[in-house]
């Protein structure tokens, strides 16, 4: 059974007696001005598999109860002033392909039991006030088509396992506070039209992976702190503004840390040093895997021995 009563002017609370409806499936109020809370009799309404409450007032938290609607394919919340943090019981959702919780209030952190939701194709929290890591567990939503987590206040790396989403066409995780270096998994998401990255606080090198998107997609990465070289696929829109001013700015000849232009021992020396004191730069990192280490302490040995 269906209930749509979607796009009127519906105010007030939504009923209680919504109960007695125990063979709905489908509930469509969006489109409305419904304040209070989600009312707890919802979620005993087991056989629900679409949920849609999306462009109303409604405000509190989403219950723990939630788990108990194990039938729900798709759930659409958005545009309503719902706070508090996501439940970790939405875990339990495992049949959900459809999951929109955008431009609401939500706190905290990204739960990572949403590695569960192994059947989305669509993930939208997009402006809310969520923090913390992307949690690694996102890897596992191998079906996702959409994923969009820009505004909100998410710090830390973006998660190596977002290579894992070969089936995304659209990634959108800017105007979030994210930090290190873009993953050269990014790479593996060949199918992906629309890379969004932009004001954020990424930095180090952009990865030449990233060329192996489409090359009729769009790819936004301003107003970072990534440094040059920059990948010659990507225009100057594409990389738009960076703030390079913690840039550091390697010379032209492998090895030469002291930029005298020569490799010898006095780089050797360098090199050590940054080592023992955990000071290194990028342009000490020779075999390019990321790291300063004794191998890369052999391989400018290599290249002073080799001249």
């Amino acid at each position: 059974e269906y209930l749509n009563l979607s796009n009127n002017e519906l105010s007030g609370e939504i009923p209680s007696e919504i109960e007695n409806l125990i063979h709905l499936t489908r509930i469509n109020f969006g489109g409305n001005q419904l304040t209070g809370e989600i009312p707890s009799c919802i979620w005993n309404l087991t056989n629900l598999e679409y949920l849609f409450l999306y462009g109303n007032q409604l405000t509190g938290q989403i219950p723990s109860e939630i788990e108990n609607l194990i039938h729900l394919t798709s759930i659409n919340f958005d545009g309503n002033q719902l706070s508090g943090e996501i439940p970790v019981e939405i875990g339990s959702l495992i049949n959900l392909s459809q999951l929109y919780l955008h431009y609401n209030e939500l706190t905290g952190q990204i739960p990572s039991e949403i590695g569960n939701l192994t059947n989305l194709t669509s993930f939208r929290l997009e402006d809310n006030q969520l923090s913390g890591q992307i949690p690694s567990e996102i890897g596992y939503l191998t079906n996702l088509e959409y994923l969009n987590l820009s505004n909100n206040e998410l710090s830390g790396e973006i998660p190596s396992e977002i290579g894992n989403l070969t089936n995304l066409t659209d990634l959108r995780l800017d105007y979030n506070q994210l930090t290190g270096e873009i993953p050269s998994e990014i790479g593996n998401l060949t199918n992906l039209i629309t890379l969004r990255l932009f004001n954020n606080e990424l930095s180090g090198g952009i990865p030449e992976d990233i060329c192996f998107l489409p090359e009729d997609g769009y790819i936004g990465l301003g107003n970072n702190q990534l440094c040059p070289p920059y990948p010659e696929c990507l225009t100057e829109d594409d990389i738009g503004y960076q703030d390079t001013s913690e840039c550091v700015e390697c010379s032209e000849n492998q090895g030469d840390l002291n930029s005298d232009t020569e490799v010898n021992i006095y780089d050797i020396i360098i090199m050590v040093n940054c080592i023992l004191n955990n000071d290194c730069d990028e342009c000490s990192d020779i075999n390019e895997d990321g790291f300063s280490d004794i191998f890369d302490i052999i391989n400018l040995v290599n290249l002073v021995l080799g001249q």
